[in-house]
């Protein structure tokens, strides 16, 4: 008689599980590291704000540093994958039309984690602990856009205009997440950010 086969299926709920705890550990550091800042949250208080122990916590995360990296690389991902899906639609429009939608897609996905930016801000060297590692994907999907809208054209460096249109875009989105509290209007802020920006990439490339 052949012995019992073990059931795969058993598996799936301590997976899924161990998703959520992980998941959970996230959302509940961001939620301090927003209210109380990075460095004022120890992995102990995360722990006690999550209700799990802080060996429970270790079994996923080996320090806060990697929870904060997490965290960070969860925000970059987010809006990489917000650009690829959003470059057919912009395929189309004029430099300032489309600088206008990468612009909000990026505010709308830091505006809404505010707390977190901040902190990150805050806390860190946040230019030099995340954009290293995504600026040169982001720069590309720019480049494929302005390649798409105006060609190959001599004497036209699409890879530093790419370069200075993304990280000019970039302070201005991450500085959205203050703007009201300053007194700006963010759609007002973005619009003319656009207005700058498609209009030197026109400028740059000739085209209307």
């Amino acid at each position: 008689m052949m012995p019992p086969q073990p059931d795969k299926q058993r598996k799936r709920p301590r997976q899924d599980r161990a998703k959520e705890t992980r998941t959970h550990i996230l959302a509940t550091a961001a939620h301090l590291f927003g209210e109380r800042g990075i460095t004022e949250t120890s992995t102990n208080r995360i722990a006690a704000e999550a209700e799990i122990s802080v060996g429970t916590l270790y079994r996923y995360f080996a320090d806060r540093e990697e929870i904060v990296k997490e965290l960070n690389d969860g925000l970059f991902t987010r809006v990489e994958t917000r650009y690829g899906e959003l470059l057919p639609a912009i395929t189309g429009l004029t430099p300032q039309e489309a600088v206008t939608e990468i612009l909000r897609a990026a505010v709308e996905i830091l505006v809404a984690e505010g707390p977190l930016v901040r902190a990150l801000v805050t806390d860190l060297n946040f230019y030099g602990s995340g954009i290293p590692d995504f600026e040169p994907r982001f720069r590309f999907i720019l480049k494929v856009y302005i390649l798409n809208a105006i060609g190959l054209q001599p004497g036209v460096d699409v890879d530093t205009i790419a370069f200075v249109a993304l990280n000019a875009g970039f302070a201005v989105t991450l500085r959205s997440v203050y703007l009201e509290n300053e007194g700006f209007d963010r759609e007002t802020v973005i619009a003319q950010t656009a207005e700058m920006i498609g209009t030197w990439i026109a400028t740059k490339a000739q085209v209307p």
